[in-house]
Formats: C-alpha cells, sequence, structure tokens
C-alpha cells in the first residue's frame, strides 16, 4: 500500500507534470514539422495555378524541404547535445514559424523553394531535441509511452496531411487555398515558442555539459555526402542525364573520407561530430538500419496512394485525403500500445507490425484491382487500416529499442543520426516508388492501367519493408548475443 502511495505520489509531483509538458510542447512542435512533408503533396495543384510553378519547381517545394531537414538533422543534434537542447529547439521552432509565414507570403516560386529550404532548416534544428528530450527526461516504461506518443505524432502527420490540406484548400480557393497551407502554423508557433522555454527550463538544467568542440571540417564532410546522396533522388524526374547518377560516388567517397575524418580526430583526443562507437552498439545500429528501409517503404505508399486517387481516378483532394484516414487511425492507436507494450515485447512487436504493414500493403493492390473507381477509397480502407496498425507498432517501439542504450550525453546525435537514416531511406523509396510508377502511366490510360502503375509502386514498397522484416528477424535471433561497445 506504501508504495501504491508513493508511486501516485511521484505521478503527481510537479517534476513528473513538467516532465509530460514537455512532452506535450515536443509533440506539436514535431506534428508541425512533419506534417509539412505530407500536407503539401495535395497542394501542389494549388499552388502551381496560385504561383505560376512549373513542375521542377513544385518538385523543390515538396523534397527541398526533406532535403534541408537531413542536412541539418546530424549537426543540430550534436549542437544540442553541446549547447542545450531547449536553446536549439527554440530557435529551430522560431525559424521555422517564421519561413512558414515566408512560404505563405511567397509572390513566386523561387521565394517559396528558398522558404522552404529555411523551413527546412528550422525544422531539422529542432526535430533531434524531441528524441534526445524524451531519452533525457524519462526512463523504463515511460520512455516506451512517451515514444509511443511521438509514434503516434509521426503516423498522423504523415496520413493527416493530405486530408487537412485538401480542407484548407476547399475552404480558401483553389488559387489561394495553398497559403493556408503554411500560415497554420504561425499561431501554434507564436504559443508553443513561450511555452517551450518555460517547460523545458528543468531539461535545459539537467542536460550534463559537455565540450565544446564543434568538429567543422566533419561538418561540411558530413553536409556533403549527405547532398550528394539527396539531390539526385530529388532530381529523379526532372534530371535525366547520366551526371546525375555520378554524385552517389560522390556520396560515397565524401563517407568514406567522413568515417576517416572522424577516427582522426576521435584519436586525437577531441570529440567528433559523430561518435562512431554508437554503431558498435547492436540495437542502434540494427535499429537505424531497420527504420530506414522501413521508412523506403512506408513514406511512398501515400505519395502512390494519392497519385493513384488524383491523377488516375480524378478525386479532389479532400477526397484522396479522407482516404488515407485509416491509415492515420490505426497508426494512431497502436503507436500507444506499440509504447506501452515494448519493453515486456521488445523487437518481436516490431516484427509483428511489419508483417502487418505487408499484409495491409498487398490487400491495397487486390482492392484497387477489383475496385470500382468509385469505389476505391472504400475498398482499400480496411487494408490501409490494418498497415497503419502495423506502422505504429514498428517506428514507435523500434525508436524505443534504438536509443535505449545510447547515453543521455550522445542522444541528440543519435536520435540525428536515426531521422537522417529515416529522410534518406523516405527519399530514395519516393523515387523508386514514383519511378516505377510514372513508368507505367501513358496518356489516355484508363483506370485499370492506372491500377497497374499503383501496383508496381506499392511492390517496391513491400519490397524495402521485406528488407526491413529480414533485419528485424535477424536482430531478434541475435538478442541473446551482449551488446558490444
Amino acid at each position: 500500500m506504501a508504495a501504491a502511495g508513493q508511486q501516485r505520489a511521484q505521478e503527481a509531483s510537479p517534476a513528473t507534470r513538467t516532465r509530460w509538458h514537455a512532452l506535450a510542447v515536443c509533440l506539436v512542435a514535431g506534428f508541425m514539422v512533419l506534417l509539412d512533408i505530407s500536407i503539401v503533396n495535395v497542394a501542389l495543384p494549388s499552388i502551381s495555378e496560385g504561383l505560376p510553378a512549373g513542375p521542377s519547381a513544385l518538385q523543390w517545394i515538396v523534397s527541398g524541404y526533406a532535403f534541408a531537414v537531413g542536412l541539418v538533422l546530424v549537426p543540430a543534434g550534436r549542437l544540442g547535445d553541446m549547447k542545450g537542447r531547449r536553446t536549439l529547439f527554440v530557435a529551430g521552432l522560431a525559424v521555422f514559424t517564421l519561413a512558414s509565414a515566408l512560404c505563405g507570403a511567397a509572390p513566386n516560386s523561387e521565394w517559396l523553394i528558398a522558404a522552404r529550404l529555411l523551413q527546412g532548416f528550422g525544422g531539422g534544428m529542432l526535430s533531434p531535441q524531441i528524441t534526445a528530450l524524451i531519452q533525457q527526461l524519462f526512463e523504463g516504461r515511460e520512455r516506451g509511452i512517451a515514444f509511443g506518443s511521438y509514434g503516434t505524432t509521426v503516423g498522423l502527420s504523415s496520413a493527416i496531411g493530405p486530408l487537412l490540406g485538401g480542407l484548407l484548400i476547399q475552404a480558401f480557393g483553389e488559387s489561394e487555398g495553398w497559403r493556408f497551407v503554411f500560415y497554420l502554423n504561425i499561431p501554434i508557433g507564436i504559443v508553443a515558442i513561450p511555452f517551450a522555454w518555460r517547460v523545458l527550463a528543468a531539461a535545459a538544467a539537467e542536460q550534463e555539459p559537455t565540450r565544446h568542440d564543434l568538429d567543422p571540417l566533419g561538418v561540411l564532410l558530413l553536409a556533403g555526402a549527405i547532398g550528394a546522396l539527396l539531390v539526385p533522388l530529388i532530381e529523379a524526374e526532372q534530371w535525366s542525364g547520366p551526371w546525375r547518377w555520378s554524385l552517389f560516388g560522390v556520396a560515397a567517397v565524401l563517407g568514406a573520407l567522413f568515417v576517416a575524418w572522424e577516427r582522426r580526430y576521435s584519436a586525437g583526443g577531441r570529440e567528433p561530430v559523430v561518435e562512431l562507437a554508437l554503431f558498435r552498439l547492436r540495437s542502434f545500429s540494427a535499429g537505424t538500419a531497420l527504420i530506414t528501409a522501413y521508412f523506403a517503404g512506408f513514406t511512398p505508399l501515400l505519395f502512390v496512394y494519392t497519385l493513384y486517387l488524383q491523377e488516375g481516378l480524378g478525386y479532389s483532394a479532400l477526397v484522396a485525403g479522407l482516404a488515407s484516414a485509416p491509415f492515420a487511425i490505426g497508426a494512431g492507436t497502436s503507436s500507444i500500445l506499440g509504447g506501452r507494450a515494448v519493453e515486456r515485447r521488445g523487437r518481436p512487436l516490431v516484427v509483428a507490425g511489419l508483417i502487418l504493414v505487408l499484409a495491409g500493403f498487398a490487400a491495397t493492390v487486390v482492392a484497387v484491382r477489383l475496385a470500382a473507381p468509385e469505389q476505391a477509397g472504400w475498398m482499400t480502407a480496411v487494408p490501409l487500416l490494418v498497415a497503419g496498425v502495423g506502422s505504429g507498432l514498428v517506428i514507435a517501439p523500434n525508436q524505443t529499442l534504438t536509443l535505449e542504450r545510447v547515453p543521455v550525453v550522445r542522444a541528440g546525435t543519435g536520435g540525428a543520426l536515426m531521422q537522417a537514416g529515416q529522410r534518406a531511406g523516405a527519399a530514395i523509396g519516393i523515387a523508386a516508388a514514383g519511378a516505377m510508377f510514372f513508368a507505367h502511366v501513358r496518356p489516355g490510360m484508363g483506370s485499370a492501367d492506372w491500377a497497374l502503375a499503383y501496383q508496381w509502386g506499392i511492390a517496391v514498397c513491400v519490397g524495402f519493408v521485406l528488407v526491413a522484416l529480414v533485419g528485424a528477424l535477424i536482430d531478434v535471433g541475435m538478442r541473446h548475443h551482449p551488446e558490444s561497445g
């Protein structure tokens, strides 16, 4: 009885309430950053009409944001570990909010692209602080619940973006509605900035100080490698020359130079931008590889699905967004459950989630092949719900398992590396699935042929999720081996 009373008192204490308040503001900011990856997809016709903007500009409006986020993640995670996670979080939130205002006010496509890049920089500054703060503020079962809440945020933001974008465009008109997709962030950011500064004060006070060693050459080499990897993927539809593929070689060379430099830098007694010893933790390296492969399969699903509904079947942005809602519902529900269960179930929970995702993806293909065009959204609802439930059992538990052995002082860097893998995986998956989808799109196609294009796009998604499943099964098989490092 005394122990139960002590636990209730601890749960009701001001320190505990502050932790959950800090989590709430992290989730709001994380939702904004992730939402702006998916919400813009359905706004592209509105942007094209309102500015106007050509295909190449539209590609950079979408992908330039993800490019900037991926470029900044690891250096920002490192700076958060060194200078203070609250400082980087609030600064990133302020940059993101300002950039959202600039996006909404854009008079031309060049302005909008530049503002989207700035918005991505802001998102990349604050994103790694979220996982680091969860790692710092929570332990044990509470950490699983916190990561479950963040997993819900990831799933909801990805799936609800098209629906919310469709509602805004319908409310404010085709030519100007896209502006309110960005203006939506402004009041949220204005309220969240002072609240974040206040509730994250305790986290800032508890953070362990580290040496202020920025490793500028390491940052430049890493940024160059990530940039050389992402640019040809972003330009997959617009840049068809052979020189595009040579950038992968540049990325490999810069990556090798980065690893060599980090080893030398660390051997000299200095603190590198990436502590390579993290990758000797099997839980971290396995989880990061798994989530990279999973995002290469998960992210293109809604991209290909929305293209199929809007371009192939003529659905409006709003209806296409509504059709993707079952995925959001499934992911949001199961993320919380997965976060609560991961401490007991471990990696097998992720395996179960991946199997559900594969079953849901395959069932959408069957539904699309059997459904009449006007029934496609209804026929895919249950398969998308199943896939969403599986996704929630993958993302949140994997975050907990991947970061569980990462020292809190390295939490920002560890979380940033994991998120950089997610962004790279998403770019690879969208480029591969999009290329397969568009390879089967021809002028004058009937709905059956659009269904075939969807089938081939989803086949790519299934392939990447299978890779993630194989990795998870290998990790389960090795779970009795002790961690190295």
